[in-house]
């Protein structure tokens, strides 16, 4: 075993996580302390005022930032102890992201979309598993459209699925339904949740709405940059409530 990889019976683990930003002579801390385990196949919901560190959250979590100190262990792997380029590879390989504004690439069709992370870590994508993607998010058919061919739902679907493509650890998702109306968003959501669920994938997602948390099995609340309670398969009631105690 590597000094980089522990035993893996957590897919993601913080161990005192603390980012701090300069601001003039002033330092902000966007998170401050967080240490928590996410298990390998679980949902996890994070939640919490504006500017209570969801974002900062996410991006150290998954390696698309670097926290100031502490740990980040993804799979068995820690991201503290590699290099940059080392955790661009890691990320490509076993992070998937789904963000709210779908970031596809505009000249490439849906299929060549979904298999962009494998191009580019110059691996060949497996077709039968790429056409199963395909179908477990309700694109077959689709596969020859580009970006502006398609509603947003439709797009958002893509996004899933290139998130998916690589087998990742761990799927990391940023506001995944916030550009779209309620029911296309259920839709959306039902399909990220039941597609990683079927392939065994372990997704965290980032959101300010109650309903889309509420489908979580674990929802996980911060404010000024540090955990401020959970609760485990709560009703939208529930965390709308925990929510108006936090002052969201």
């Amino acid at each position: 075993m590597s000094p980089t990889t522990t035993a893996v019976d957590t897919a993601v683990h913080l161990a005192q996580l603390y980012k701090t930003y300069p601001n003039g002579p002033e330092v902000v801390t966007a998170l401050a302390g967080v240490s928590l385990d996410i298990p390998p196949g679980s949902f996890t919901a994070v939640m919490g005022p504006s500017g209570s560190g969801k974002s900062t959250f996410l991006n150290c979590a998954s390696g698309l930032d670097t926290p100031t100190s502490g740990r980040v262990v993804l799979g068995g792997t820690d991201l503290t102890a590699l290099a940059p380029d080392d955790v661009t590879r890691f990320r490509r390989r076993h992070v998937g992201f789904v963000f709210q504004a779908y970031n596809l690439v505009g000249h490439l069709t849906v299929a060549e979309n979904i298999g962009l992370p494998l191009l580019l870590d110059a691996r060949r994508p497996d077709p039968v598993w790429q056409d199963a993607l395909v179908a477990a998010v309700g694109l077959t058919g689709l596969e020859q459209r580009l970006p502006s061919e398609l509603s947003g739902g439709q797009a958002q679907r893509v996004a899933i699925a290139r998130a998916l493509v690589a087998r990742p650890t761990v799927v990391f998702a940023d506001e995944p339904t916030g550009a779209l109306d309620r029911r296309t968003g259920d839709q959306v959501l039902d399909v990220l949740r039941t597609t990683a669920k079927s392939l065994g994938q372990t997704l965290v997602v980032v959101t300010h709405d109650p309903h889309v948390a509420a489908a979580a099995d674990r929802v996980l609340f911060l404010a000024d940059g540090r955990l401020a309670g959970e609760m485990v398969a709560p009703t939208t009631a529930q965390i709308a409530a925990r929510l108006v105690e936090l002052g969201s």
